[in-house]
């Protein structure tokens, strides 16, 4: 069901355009599924039932209305708009492009994926960004109602906006990954799911569009990361520091499978930011030791990635990674130039205590770990924060 269920909807959102219609007509198919099967036997070609008694519940729908030819008129016309991504069409992929609508922002655009792709509840994605059912379910159907009033159709994108909206889309699975690796707020440091959920969607992007760089570059990103989540956490679930971990407790069939998509990716010619920042995970994931690391290939990547990207927090990034290949106030001087862009952002003061503690200076350290943590709406991190503080306060 959870496989069939976006399939299912793609067909019909392509048939029909009306994506709160389509969605509770998928719902009636797999209610009426869970009910006759059981009972009367599971059909053969599982996802055809399916489609068809989606398609036949929407077909009444539009036959009870007044507006019905009009309807159908614009249905044709729209199915015969809509371009295929690959030689047999994808259902699942098309509804990321469709979920990733340029009237949504970012985080409606996820809320809307999990939804219809993922085929999470509402009670399940309102969970992971903790917030009430009621309000997720608000900002869902708020977004559906945005693609409503937009003049850009809930379809997939024509040639010329192709390449704009599988930026999108990558963009949104990055989010949701990110989300998962390393929750916002809340009392977890991770959830699980999100970020599983990412991997395979990313796989079903890789798979429609092998010869895309950056496809191949989110991947091996999130590979490459997730391979470390094992060791990111102690027995008591809290945060473990990248340079602290157990590294024989890394994934390394992940990492190696990272490495691989990274490697054909760069071979490409076109780099761009998510290979960028796989290269980085790649470079602290080729290291056996902590002492190993080649921060002078990671000062590299991010100099790399500031060209490309720019923003305050690649900037920072690459100060930490400064300081670590030429010493704490190498680091230290380029965080003034962060002051005002990041002014107030648990980040800056969490790297500057970080350097400050390399340099020596264990009472400004302390006092900017305190107020990192004062800033950060994560518990774990919080507690990781106030932890340092304590251990410097110590010594």
């Amino acid at each position: 069901m959870r496989d069939a269920a976006p399939r299912v909807l793609g067909v019909l959102l392509r048939r029909f355009g009306d994506f709160a219609a389509a969605e509770d007509a998928v719902q009636e198919a797999l209610l009426a599924a869970a009910v006759q099967w059981p009972a009367q036997g599971t059909p053969e070609n599982q996802l055809g039932w399916l489609i068809h008694v989606a398609s036949r519940r929407m077909t009444d729908q539009l036959r009870s209305e007044s507006s019905r030819r009009e309807r159908e008129h614009a249905l044709v016309a729209r199915e015969a708009s809509v371009p295929a991504l690959v030689g047999d069409r994808d259902d699942t992929l098309e509804l990321m492009f469709m979920c990733c609508h340029p009237a949504l922002s970012d985080t409606s655009a996820i809320a809307l994926t999990l939804r219809a792709v993922a085929g999470l509840s509402t009670v399940e994605i309102a969970s992971a960004f903790l917030v009430p059912e009621a309000t997720m379910a608000q900002r869902i159907s708020r977004a559906k109602r945005s693609i409503e009033r937009s003049a850009v159709p809930f379809a997939m994108p024509c040639a010329r906006e192709f390449d704009e909206r599988l930026r999108a889309v990558l963009r949104v699975l990055y989010l949701i990954f990110n989300e998962g690796y390393l929750t916002s707020e809340g009392a977890e440091l991770v959830r699980v799911e999100l970020s599983a959920e990412a991997i395979r969607l990313a796989r079903i992007l890789r798979a429609a569009l092998p010869e895309d760089p950056e496809v191949a570059g989110l991947l091996a990103l999130m590979l490459l990361s997730e391979a470390r989540r094992a060791a990111r956490t102690d027995s008591r679930g809290e945060l473990v520091a990248l340079e602290r971990q157990d590294r024989t407790r890394w994934d390394r069939g992940a990492i190696d499978e990272g490495l691989a998509l990274l490697a054909a990716a760069l071979g490409r010619g076109a780099v761009g930011e998510y290979q960028v920042q796989a290269a980085i995970a790649a470079a602290h994931d080729r290291a056996a030791r902590v002492e190993d690391t080649d921060w002078r290939e990671i000062v590299g990547w991010y100099g790399l990635l500031e060209q490309i990207t720019g923003g305050p927090l690649v900037a920072l990034n690459r100060a930490v990674a400064v300081g670590m290949a030429d010493g704490p106030a190498a680091g230290l001087a380029l965080l003034e130039a962060l002051e005002q862009p990041l002014a107030g952002h648990h980040r800056r003061y969490a790297v500057r205590a970080h350097l400050l503690e390399m340099a020596g200076e264990r009472e400004a350290a302390i006092v900017d770990y305190c107020a990192a943590a004062s800033r950060t709406a994560s518990l774990p991190e919080q507690r990781y924060l106030l932890g340092r503080a304590a251990r410097l306060g110590q010594t």
